[in-house]
């Protein structure tokens, strides 16, 4: 409650973007401070989930699009997020497309954002990432999400992720390629599987043995999300990621000119939920088991998670939640499992 008001009397007076630089600032604070490390040791206690070999605290983590420079892995699995996945990262270092570039509806708790895969590249995340490694510090399972560098033509992608799957791929625990970001130009032409498979074959090869999941698009046809998923099993990658942000703008309560004034990007948020659900149930049924499926899209609450995970889902992820919720959000959904575990 408390925070409910500091979002609309304090956050709602700065632009998204600059909200989330103080909200990231405040994060590190929490670390700082220690509050953070007292919050983890009165987490609640959720049945632990296997997946893909490896064993993460519970179902629901932080989806990527939130730390995206690996720089919050600590104090997020400290909030209760069972995993995080950092990201996206390019290739080549980016600053991402002109501001403004985040935008809430709040009517609709949602974000629309065309950030652009704004990032410092992934020599640098790597180099994060292998530092947090070398001094042993108490981390959630860390899933490292990739992209395609804006300069790159789609005609180079394969090696652009190639270059991004060998420098990061020895410190994750997994990588996610994303291949349907709506904010970068020609990246979703990738989720075709004829341009889909030599980029997931030459992400795999870099890996190594570290699972290698793929992220798709809410705005994927039913036909190509079987598609994916049969490319998936074919290639033996651990799982499927679905879903992304969606280009679509239908059913919203926000003032339609105040939507089309935000302009283009991907919408995130409560209204992802209907299609996120419909993608999870054409996987479950494809995949039957064969690989894991994280379902990304309209969480909001525990029994929403539990819905996920009822409906076939291995792993439950969120993000806008957190916006409108606040830093107590994983925490509160965790109790909220508990009560049915």
């Amino acid at each position: 409650m408390l925070y409910h008001l500091f979002f609309r009397l304090i956050f709602t007076r700065f632009d998204p973007e600059t909200a989330h630089h103080l909200g990231m600032f405040a994060l590190k604070m929490l670390r700082v401070s220690g509050i953070s490390r007292l919050l983890r040791a009165t987490q609640p206690k959720v049945s632990s989930v296997s997946a893909f070999g490896l064993d993460f605290d519970g179902p629901f983590g932080m989806a990527a699009g939130f730390d995206k420079n690996a720089v919050a892995i600590e104090v997020l699995g400290d909030l209760g997020f069972s995993h995080v996945e950092i990201g996206t990262v390019t290739a080549l270092a980016q600053p991402g497309n002109p501001k403004p570039r985040l935008f809430r509806l709040i009517p609709d708790r949602a974000l629309i954002n065309r950030m652009g895969f704004n990032n410092d590249g992934a020599e640098v995340v790597a180099e994060r990432l292998g530092r947090l490694r070398a001094r042993g510090a108490r981390v959630p399972i860390i899933g490292v999400n990739i992209g395609k560098s804006r300069a790159v033509e789609v005609e180079d992608a394969v090696a652009d992720y190639r270059t991004s799957a060998r420098l990061l791929a020895p410190f994750a625990d997994y990588v996610a390629v994303n291949v349907s970001s709506p904010n970068t130009p020609g990246l979703r032409s990738l989720q075709s599987v004829e341009a889909l498979r030599p980029i997931l074959v030459a992400v795999s090869e870099e890996a190594r043995g570290v699972p290698v999941l793929v992220k798709i698009a809410p705005d994927l046809a039913d036909e190509d999300v079987v598609a994916v998923a049969d490319l998936a099993l074919e290639l033996g990658l651990a799982g499927v990621i679905a879903t992304n942000t969606t280009i679509g703008r239908d059913g919203l309560a926000t003032a339609k000119s105040k939507v089309e004034a935000a302009g283009a990007g991907g919408l995130s948020g409560a209204p992802l939920k209907a299609r996120a659900i419909e993608v999870l149930d054409i996987l479950a049924k494809r995949i039957n088991g064969s690989a894991a499926i994280v379902s990304v899209g309209g969480v909001e609450t525990g029994a929403e998670v539990r819905e996920r995970l009822n409906h076939g889902a291995t792993l439950v992820q969120g993000y806008s939640g957190f916006i409108f919720e606040g830093p107590l959000w994983a925490r509160k959904i965790n109790r909220e499992l508990t009560r049915n575990d």
